[in-house]
């Protein structure tokens, strides 16, 4: 029998007939502030399981279910999340994170679709080909997270911390990125005929400051009053984006298309290697 004990008190939330927590059902189960350090959680049912501000500091979550899961504030450091289930279609049956520690978690091919996941703390966090579309992030700390092949389709992102990230050969399109750091972040693709897809993201005001942007798609993306200084957008494909007030000091546009770039008062004769259009050539 597993006995799951309070992390301070040592005092019995519940208990589970076996040898491990692997695979057990603990649906619906009040584990608030619960110690579960290092537990094997794989293939557990946690569904709409109280885990908020639990320690689950290294613990095994492999293929668990945390659909509607309330883990706000829950310790996760180092957790090892692949293919959990946290997100759902619906709103109402996601799982809760604001305000939880994934540093350095392992979240790949996990769903975390439509996931409150405000002001959580994923630096290091390994998010690749994990299913992020429609999901909280606001105000997060993502700083140098790996999310290659990562969906962030229509993803709240604004204000995080994205520094230093490498979100190559993600698809963020329709994603809120407004005032986000995005400081040399690496968006070129792994693969010599691949591309990261920002169609559609509105980057206003965002800081990508030596951003690494080779070759990304970013057709009607909106990088108004954005910091722009010393990106990579080589060959990078920009039509109907709007850079109206960025800053594009020494950014890099050989072999960007900017015929259909809204550039006013963006100041192009700081920037490196742009062939503007004779009939934009006046445009402050």
């Amino acid at each position: 029998m597993v006995e799951i004990k309070h992390k301070t008190t040592g005092a019995v939330l519940e208990t589970w007939d076996g040898e491990t927590l692997a695979g057990a059902d603990l649906r619906d189960m009040v584990l608030n502030e619960a110690d579960l350090r290092n537990a094997d959680l794989s293939g557990a049912l946690l569904d709409n399981a109280e885990l908020v501000e639990a320690d689950l500091r290294g613990a095994h979550l492999e293929r668990a279910s945390l659909l509607g899961a309330h883990l706000n504030r829950a310790d996760l450091a180092g957790a090892r999340l692949s293919r959990a289930k946290l997100g759902h279609e619906l709103k109402s049956n996601t799982a809760m994170l604001s305000g939880a520690n994934l540093s350095g978690a392992d979240l790949t091919r996990a769903n975390l679709r439509k996931a409150e996941m405000r002001n959580t703390n994923l630096q290091e966090a390994n998010l690749s080909r994990a299913d992020m579309r429609g999901t909280d992030f606001h105000g997060s700390n993502m700083c140098r997270v790996v999310a290659h092949n990562g969906l962030f389709i229509k993803a709240n992102m604004r204000e995080v911390m994205l520094c230093d990230a490498d979100l190559r050969d993600s698809h963020l399109n329709d994603a809120n990125l407004v005032k986000a750091n995005l400081h040399g972040t690496d968006f070129t693709s792994r693969q010599a005929d691949g591309f990261t897809v920002l169609n559609l993201a509105n980057l206003e005001g965002a800081d990508l400051a030596g951003a690494k942007m080779r070759r990304v798609s970013a057709e009607d993306a909106n990088f108004r009053h954005a910091n722009l200084a010393g990106v990579d957008f080589t060959h990078a494909v920009l039509g109907g984006a709007i850079l109206r007030r960025a800053n594009v000091t020494n950014a890099n546009f050989e072999g960007v298309e900017l015929a259909t770039v809204a550039m006013d008062f963006a100041n192009f004769s700081k920037a490196l290697n742009a062939k503007i259009p004779s009939y934009k050539s006046n445009l402050r």
